[in-house]
């Protein structure tokens, strides 16, 4: 009786291990980074309107001396009262041009992850684990966790919420994931994308000024690096490959601003 070879393995480590270390990695997104971020953005939020406030302040005083000084002219001319309005279509710089990068790449992480999520359910990379989804969906909901807080900094700003996936980027792992046929394909795939991530955030760090926009980075950047450990076990490699996190791979802010 010829005996039945062994279905390959999908992954390098059991559905076990990566179920409990889906569930630590969520724990602490949780416990300990959704809470450092929301209270890192709460202080650059309040920040920004405060700025805000003081520049429409001085807006208006500016505003209505104009008005006053059109009143006492003795000109026919009628005044018009000018209104201090957020510039909402300005070019993003400095830190909220850092913030924007960000939230394009977590914007483009989210879709990628729901990509592959909607590939695997619909049978298209073969035998998928169900723990393989359920990482999936975690480090999907995280990105999207990640988005929301660089938009609301953006927003306090005056601008609008950045909605696009990074335009430099998003071309190069659209046309991988169309050749990926497997688990493994796309858990190299999203690990790469999620040390792009990581590694732009390395670079951020030292590039924004404000301390607040410093302290969200700095509590983002640890949860991708978290995403790449795991992905790094299912593909049967070492977990933290580097000492210290390069930043060979960081994107600079002219992907979104010039995109």
């Amino acid at each position: 009786m010829k005996r039945r070879s062994p279905a390959p393995e999908v992954m390098a480590i059991s559905e076990h291990e990566l179920t409990v270390m889906t569930a630590d990695l969520d724990q602490m997104h949780h416990d300990v980074g959704m809470p450092a971020m929301k209270e890192a953005l709460d202080e650059w939020v309040e920040e920004t309107r405060s700025s805000r406030r003081g520049f429409l302040v001085g807006a208006g005083a500016l505003a209505g001396g104009a008005v006053l000084a059109a009143c006492s002219s003795k000109t026919s001319s009628s005044s018009t009262t000018t209104k201090a309005k957020p510039a909402t279509t300005a070019k993003l710089t400095g830190d909220l041009a850092v913030a924007a990068l960000a939230a394009s790449l977590e914007n483009l992480a989210v879709a990628m992850y729901g990509d592959a999520i909607s590939a695997a359910t619909a049978g298209k990379l073969g035998s998928v684990p169900a723990a393989v989804v359920t990482f999936a969906k975690t480090a999907k909901s995280q990105h999207y966790h990640h988005g929301q807080a660089w938009n609301a900094a953006i927003e306090a700003a005056g601008h609008k919420a950045v909605t696009e996936t990074d335009p430099v980027v998003t071309p190069e792992i659209t046309a991988a994931f169309a050749k990926v046929t497997d688990v493994t394909g796309v858990a190299r795939l999203a690990l790469n994308l999620e040390n792009v991530a990581a590694q732009t955030y390395q670079a951020a760090v030292p590039a924004v000024t404000v301390t607040s926009a410093i302290k969200v980075a700095a509590s983002i950047q640890p949860v991708e690096l978290q995403h790449a450990a795991i992905l790094n076990f299912v593909l049967g490699q070492y977990p933290v490959p580097n000492a210290f996190n390069p930043t060979s791979l960081a994107r600079p802010v002219t992907d979104y601003t010039n995109g």
